[in-house]
This record gives C-alpha cells, structure tokens and sequence, in this order.
C-alpha cells in the first residue's frame, strides 16, 4: 500500500496553449478511496492517465509512496487500472483474463491458479472462471476487470469510469460492492467518474476539477455543506443547489418579500468585493413553504399580512417519489437596479401533500441554511 502524491502536476497537450491538468496538488492517504469528479473535459482522467503513466507530466511531479514515477513507464508503476470498457480478451476464459498480467510476469500456474481462486471468491465470480466474457453480463465484466486487478496485488487501484456501460439498477449494486470492496482490501484507490452522486456516495474524499483545475478537495459531507464556490455548489447534489442573485439590504438579504438575515462578515467581505447583490445557494431540502396568511412556523417574513413572505414560485413540474416530492418551478426576482430576473427553482415538499401544476408556492430559505457566495468572484462569503 502507499500514499499518492499531485505536486503541481501540469498538462499539456501538443499543440495546445492551455494546460488540460493546471498545477494540481492533492495528497492521497495510504489506503483511501479519492473520486476525481467534474464535467466533460475537465481534466479528471487525464489526471488518472498521468498518474498510470500514459500521459506525460509536462511540469511538477508525481508520487508513490517515496518513489518519484513522473517519468516511470507504466510497468514500473505497481498499479493496476479498470477501464471503462473492461478491456477484456474475448477468446479467453474468465480464470485466464483474471490471471495473464501474472503469466506474463512469469508466476508460476499454481500460484497463479490459487490467487485467481482467491479472488473469484471475493467477486463472487467462481462458478463463472471456465466462462467466456460473452456469456456474462456487464456487472459480471467488470467484476472480472476489477479481479484481473486484485491479483495483481499492486500499491494503488485506478479506475477510469467503471460503471459508465452498465444500466442505472447495475450501477447501483456494482458502485457499493466497489466501495465495499476497496474498504476490504484497503488498496489507496483513485476513482474517476463525471457522476457527482456516485462520486458523493463512493468515495472518502472528492476532488472537483473545472478547466484542468482543482477546485476543492473534501469528505463528501463537507462538500455538500460547505461548498468553496459556485461551480462546486452548483455541481455538487441532487437536485443542484438553487443559485438566486438577490440585493443586499439591511441586516441580510431581499429574498421575495422576506429579509433573510446574513452575518456581518458575509456582507463586509461582499462590499470590499464592491458587490452590490451576492449569490444566495438554497438546497431544494431546505425551504419553507409560506402559508396563505403569510406566517409560517419559521417565517423570516416583517412584511404585512396581505403580502405574503418569501419568493413566489410558480410550480410547473412535480415529481412524486412516494416520502418526497419534488416541485420545479421558476421565481422572478429583483435585481439591483436592472429588469426582474427569472430563475428556475427546486423545492423539496411532502410527497403526500404536492402542489397542482400551475399554482403559486411562497417559499422562504430555513435560517442558518443558505450560502452565500460572492457575484463577482463566486467565492463563498459565509463560514
């Protein structure tokens, strides 16, 4: 086992000016399961191929335990990877895939035979070893992949999006039985995958990349709770975090008819900034319906009765998933000093009391519950 090191690891591609992996620094505990995780082109699995070796490190360096790999080939890494495809040999059997790194390294069949049992065991794969990779299923496939690399028995795992070709159900099952898996054998494990909820519910840390760059690195919970800017909150959960651009008023901020209170560092850090409005961020979980006389058990609201607190949200599309329900719909709201701005809003309410399509829900953010972050920068400003 051992620890992996990004020191100011950069990338670029011929021909390109702009690095595809900028000056990226994380450190990997021995044993610990990181998910690399952002949109399309962000640069998470050209930081994978750097690591494995398949991509050159153009600046900075590269760690293993003590060993600096930057410029070892792959071979020479002690690391086993699990593509996306499987990467399977068709004409061979399920025993043979699992043992051929070892066959051409020379370990002798017994040993051999009796470490591919080992982990067949462990995959729940024995009765499947005389098998050829067409005659199982996709979970099953990359059951044999993620096989092929235990008996390898290398210093660090990497996995390039190893569910991406199964169905939702299969992703599911197979995501635990990795994370289970990687928990067992305690193997230092780097995970990349463009599916936040994946990366949220597998790893011990995440790390968001946007443009080649690293944008935080936390536990999920943290992450989810104290996301570092706006690309991350709006990245990280599901639903997204609702993003509404709102004035800055006395004490907090206008929201509808409602003042949400603010803390004093937040607002002080937004008017060195110059910023005139700030960026609230409010889970779908964490509003308050308003009731119809304008109070609610923990209404923030000081406006009259006749005008009901919060922001006026205009329900266009409920989903029922039984305990919960989910409504989107879109809320205009002033901006400081120009026209209305219409923004799309998600609101978590009970799924045995969902809104008609078409009606006008009042919703004001549970105090202690937002997040405010900075329109000019996107940095947040609350703690």
């Amino acid at each position: 086992m051992a620890t992996v090191t990004y020191d100011q690891a950069t990338r670029i591609y011929p021909g390109s000016d702009k690095p595809a992996v900028d000056k990226l620094d994380i450190e990997i505990e021995d044993g610990e399961f990181l998910v690399l995780v952002g949109p399309s082109g962000c640069g998470k699995s050209t930081s994978l191929r750097m690591l494995a070796g398949l991509e050159d490190v153009n600046e900075g360096s590269i760690r293993i335990g003590e060993r600096d790999v930057t410029h070892l080939p792959p071979k020479d890494r002690d690391i086993a990877m699990v593509f996306q495809n499987y990467a399977l040999y068709p004409h061979m059997t399920v025993a043979d895939n699992m043992g051929f790194a070892l066959k051409i390294a020379g370990v002798p069949k017994a040993e051999i035979r009796q470490k591919v049992e080992d982990a067949a065991k462990i995959l729940d794969l024995t009765e499947y070893l005389g098998r050829k990779p067409k005659a199982l299923s996709g979970g099953q496939r990359q059951r044999v992949a993620m096989g092929r690399a235990i008996v390898r028995e290398p210093q660090v795992f990497l996995m390039d999006e190893p569910l991406s070709n199964l169905d939702a159900k299969l992703r599911v099952q197979t995501r635990t039985q990795i994370a289970g898996l990687q928990r067992r054998l305690g193997i230092t494990t780097v995970y990349v995958t463009h599916d936040q909820v994946e990366a949220m519910t597998m790893g011990d840390r995440v790390a968001v990349l946007k443009d080649g760059l690293l944008q935080q690195i936390d536990s999920p919970r943290n992450m989810y709770d104290r996301p570092s800017n706006l690309f991350v909150a709006g990245f990280i959960g599901s639903p997204a975090m609702n993003l509404v651009k709102v004035p800055i008023t006395d004490g907090g901020v206008k929201f509808g008819n409602s003042v949400v209170p603010v803390g004093r560092e937040a607002l002080a850090a937004a008017a060195d900034k110059g910023d005139r409005t700030v960026t609230v961020g409010v889970r779908p979980e964490h509003f308050d319906i308003v009731e119809q006389n304008g109070a609610t058990a923990k209404t923030l609201t000081k406006e009259a009765v006749d005008a009901p607190a919060g922001l006026a949200v205009t329900v266009n599309v409920v989903e029922e998933l039984g305990a919960d329900g989910y409504v989107y719909g879109t809320a205009a709201v002033d901006a400081e000093g120009q026209e209305r701005v219409v923004y799309d809003l998600v609101v978590r309410v009970d799924g045995r009391q969902v809104p008609e399509k078409g009606t006008v829900l009042h919703v004001v953010p549970r105090p202690g519950e937002i997040h405010v972050f900075s329109t000019s920068t996107g940095e947040r400003l609350t703690d």
